[in-house]
């Protein structure tokens, strides 16, 4: 860390987190990554003319570190302050929690809870959900489901489940 550091104005965009934002006196930042909410044009040219990518960690070819390198879903979601947001997911780790949807995000695969209601494209998102049971396949009972929910848990297995479990191989 230099003497002169604090000149220059160079930061990690707290949004996106690319490399190479500016942060003016008034405090609003300008990013040079062209799918930031805080793009700016003229912080891109200087930047060597293109917009930058956000910082993806090194690995498999995936953000998330998933089997499916580059398979991912937009999330736009509304915050409690009323500023949309959109989020990349992974969609083999969705998950319902309640009233939430539970999902690994880029860049770091993070998990995070997204509540239902603020959630811009729920169709879209719940249709990139992995299916528990085929196309026009009937949904277990009530009772299949227990049976089946309690094995899973526990890693146990029984005559019943192994029966139900022929009927819904992907649950």
């Amino acid at each position: 860390m230099g003497l002169l550091d604090f000149l220059d104005r160079t930061i990690f965009c707290p949004e996106c987190g690319t490399k190479g934002a500016r942060k003016k006196v008034d405090g609003t930042v300008h990013c040079p990554n062209a799918n930031c909410p805080n793009f700016d044009p003229s912080i891109a040219e200087l930047a060597g003319g293109s917009a930058q990518q956000p910082n993806a960690p090194s690995g498999s070819g995936s953000s998330f570190g998933g089997s499916k390198p580059g398979y991912t879903m937009v999330i736009r979601y509304q915050n409690f302050r009323g500023e949309q947001k959109a989020f990349q997911a992974d969609p083999s780790s969705a998950q319902r929690k309640n009233h939430h949807i539970v999902v690994k995000v880029a860049p770091k695969g993070a998990r995070i809870a997204l509540n239902r209601d603020r959630i811009l494209n729920l169709n879209e998102v719940e249709s990139a959900f992995p299916r528990r049971v085929g196309p026009g396949q009937v949904w277990p009972s009530p009772r299949e489901r227990q049976v089946l929910n309690y094995h899973k848990k526990h890693g146990s297995s029984s005559p019943l489940y192994e029966k139900i479990r022929a009927k819904y191989p992907n649950w």
